[in-house]
């Protein structure tokens, strides 16, 4: 089970920082110590030359060994000096309690003796040897004496460095708490934008795509909304005159009056049915836009045929000649059964207001990195003030002969939107009616 530290980013750069300033202050200690235990060497290796060259007149000869009596002082002196002559003669020994071997050994060397470690230098004067040595333990206890003058300071300026440490990490962190608060005061339905000021650079893109997710879910929300108005007031015309159709099959008091009112009823149904119908396959399109779904390539000039072979039936009835008037082999990258819906609306849509014994022709062009898809009819066509408008939903052209829903061309603006394609009306130069255009850019 892993700790709560191990997954706060506040305390993981300080417990970090903190462990790095604290090995960076044992690296130096030692850097330190090691630097100050060189210059002793080099200090305390002049020394012991200097001391065996102002002996080197050398003391007379004799059979007598000369001692110095040590004084309580002179115990704790670092340097013992002997002096050998060169048939093997100590002539002269600083002290009785640091005897040292005898070395035949010139220069520097270094032996064990007396349970430590002695730097010795000798040196050849005359028939005599001067040997001058010293305990390492005192180069050692001087090396640190210096290396702690030296990280004394940093004693104190470890824990001020501590606390700059911290303060820098909470400062530099303190937008992400104020975001953390801005976000946790909100009300459920409160989608509006974060704060993307004074953030790290590290945080504002995910604050950033947090605010778009905000933006999407707003428009969703508000879509819903919206589309839930309209529907409920859509539904209540309908609802409402099968409910005088009902009545009026009540009262009817014989097989004729009873036939027409049960056409009645039953037309009412089928234009209840359509404009349910219609509003799910409005829903599913408007959730299908921001469900993240993969394009693929789509057979644009397939989709055309198969759509035409389901609108024969209803052409036949209003003896409308359907047809495919110039096409070129198109694929472009889109949702295949999304662009089924909106080929079927736009040829229900041609069909159903183009009068009986008209023509409806579909054109595909592809060219110049994008597809267009035109449907022609030779219907009353739409007037440039109501063109714009015929997209919205539930909007119906005033006058229009034929009922309907008025979500037809919403629909294949929704689904063209998804497709990030362009939706154009106007009047068709081929039958005079109107031209639905759809402009696709993501080809394959």
């Amino acid at each position: 089970m892993s700790s709560p530290l191990s997954h706060s980013l506040r305390a993981r750069l300080l417990w970090l920082l903190l462990v790095a300033v604290m090995l960076t202050a044992g690296v130096q200690a030692a850097i330190a110590y090691r630097t100050a235990l060189s210059e002793a060497d080099v200090i305390f290796d002049y020394q012991m030359q200097q001391m065996a060259s102002s002996l080197r007149p050398g003391l007379p000869v004799g059979s007598e060994i000369v001692r110095r009596v040590p004084t309580e002082d002179e115990d704790n002196f670092d340097f013992v000096i002997q002096i050998w002559t060169d048939n093997g003669l100590r002539v002269f020994q600083s002290t009785a309690r640091a005897e040292l071997p005898q070395r035949a050994v010139l220069g520097f060397s270094t032996v064990q003796a007396r349970g430590t470690t002695y730097r010795i230098f000798s040196v050849a004067s005359g028939s005599q040897v001067i040997q001058v040595a010293q305990d390492m333990v005192a180069r050692r206890e001087m090396a640190g004496a210096l290396a702690l003058r030296t990280v004394s300071p940093m004693v104190v300026m470890v824990p001020l460095l501590m606390l700059v440490v911290w303060w820098v990490v909470s400062a530099s962190l303190a937008p992400v708490s104020r975001l953390r608060r801005q976000v946790a005061i909100r009300q459920a339905d409160d989608l509006s934008a974060l704060n993307e000021h004074d953030l790290p650079d590290e945080v504002q893109p995910l604050v950033h795509e947090l605010n778009l997710l905000f933006q999407r879910l707003r428009q969703a929300f508000d879509a819903q909304q919206n589309f839930v108005a309209d529907a409920a007031h859509e539904l209540r015309s309908p609802l409402a005159a099968l409910k005088l159709q009902v009545q009026g099959l009540r009262r009817a008091v014989d097989d004729t009056g009873r036939d027409l009112a049960v056409s009645r009823l039953t037309a009412g149904i089928d234009r209840a049915t359509r404009l349910v119908e219609q509003l799910l396959v409005l829903a599913r399109q408007q959730s299908n836009s921001g469900s993240g779904m993969k394009a693929a390539p789509v057979d644009l000039l397939a989709l055309v045929q198969f759509t035409l072979a389901e609108g024969v039936d209803a052409a036949i009835s209003r003896q409308i000649d359907l047809g495919l008037l110039h096409a070129a082999p198109c694929v472009v990258m889109g949702y295949e059964d999304a662009l089924r819906i909106l080929l079927r609306n736009l040829v229900d849509n041609a069909i159903k207001y183009t009068p009986a014994g008209g023509t409806v022709n579909i054109v595909i062009d592809c060219g110049d990195g994008q597809a267009v898809l035109q449907v022609h009819d030779s219907g009353p066509g739409i007037a440039e003030e109501d063109r714009k408008r015929v997209l919205d939903r539930f909007y119906r052209v005033p006058g229009a002969e034929s009922c309907g829903s008025g979500l037809g061309l919403a629909i294949v603006k929704t689904i063209a939107d998804l497709h990030q394609a362009t939706v154009d009306i106007g009047k068709s130069q081929i039958l005079g009616g109107l031209q639905v255009s759809v402009g696709f850019k993501n080809m394959a």
